[in-house]
C-alpha cells in the first residue's frame, strides 16, 4: 500500500517511487499488514519515498535523540530509528495500545527494540513532563492536527540549536488553499502552517512530499 501524493498524479507518484529507493521486508510487510487490519485508516501511515527521505534526513544530519508525536503501526519510527544509528534513541509518544502493538511487533522484527520507547497517553502530557535538561537532535509531528501548534510549541524549546523538526500532512491534501474548507483537520493545519512560518526560532520549508512535510531548523 502506497499513499499517493494529492499533488501527483497516479502516474506521476509511481514514477517517485520507482526511482526511490525501495523499502526493505520489514517495512513492506507492515505496510500490508496495516493496510489489511486497519483498512481506511491505513492511510495514516506514511509512504516509502516519505520514509526514505526521513532516514536519510536524520543519518545527514547526525541524529541521535529523537521524538515522534503520533506512531500508530510504526513505518516512520523505523525509518527514524534507523537514521538514528546503533547508539540512537527515539521517543515515541501515541494513545492507541492497538494500533502500537502493532509497531511494537516491528520494533522487534527490524532489531530496533532497543533503541524505542514509547509512551502512551496524551503526547502534550508526556512532552510537559520531561525533564527540563531533555535535548532532541530531530523531531516528527504527525497526530491529531488541531493540536500541531500545541505539539510545536512544547517541542521547538526541546531541539538543540541546528536541529530538525518535521510535520506531515502541512497541505491537508490540498485542502489549505480550499476556501470552502472549514474542517477541524485543516483548520488546524492552517493555524499550524501560520504559526510555524511565523516562529523566529526556526527557518523552515513546505516541502510537497506526501501530504506536505514541513521542514524546520531550529536556529541557534
Amino acid at each position: 500500500m502506497t499513499r499517493r501524493s494529492e499533488h501527483l498524479t497516479e502516474a506521476l507518484h509511481e514514477y517517485v517511487v520507482a526511482h526511490s529507493t525501495k523499502p526493505d521486508e520489514v517495512l513492506r510487510d507492515l505496510a500490508e499488514e496495516t493496510q489489511r487490519r486497519f483498512g481506511a485508516d491505513a492511510g495514516m501511515q506514511i509512504g516509502p519515498e516519505q520514509g526514505t527521505f526521513m532516514r536519510l534526513l536524520a543519518e545527514l544530519t547526525g541524529a541521535r535523540r529523537a521524538v515522534e508525536v503520533g506512531t500508530f503501526t510504526g513505518y516512520s519510527s523505523i525509518c527514524v530509528a534507523r537514521g538514528l544509528g546503533p547508539s540512537g534513541k527515539l521517543l515515541c509518544c501515541d494513545v492507541s495500545e492497538e494500533y502500537t502493538s502493532v509497531a511494537r511487533a516491528y520494533w522487534q522484527r527490524a532489531g530496533l527494540a532497543d533503541r524505542i520507547e514509547l509512551r502512551l497517553g496524551p503526547a502534550t502530557g508526556t512532552l510537559a513532563a520531561l525533564p527540563e535538561d531533555t535535548s532532541f537532535d530531530f523531531a516528527f509531528i504527525d497526530a491529531d492536527k488541531p493540536a500541531y501548534v500545541a505539539y510545536w510549541d512544547l517541542i521547538v524549546p526541546l531541539i538543540r540549536p541546528g536541529g530538525v523538526i518535521l510535520a506531515d500532512n502541512t497541505l491537508s491534501h490540498g485542502r489549505v488553499v480550499d476556501e470552502a474548507q472549514h474542517g477541524a483537520s485543516v483548520e488546524g493545519i492552517r493555524r499550524f502552517n501560520s504559526h510555524a512560518a511565523a516562529d523566529a526560532r526556526v527557518e523552515l520549508v513546505l516541502l510537497p512530499i506526501g501530504d506536505g512535510l514541513t521542514m524546520a531548523r531550529k536556529l541557534g
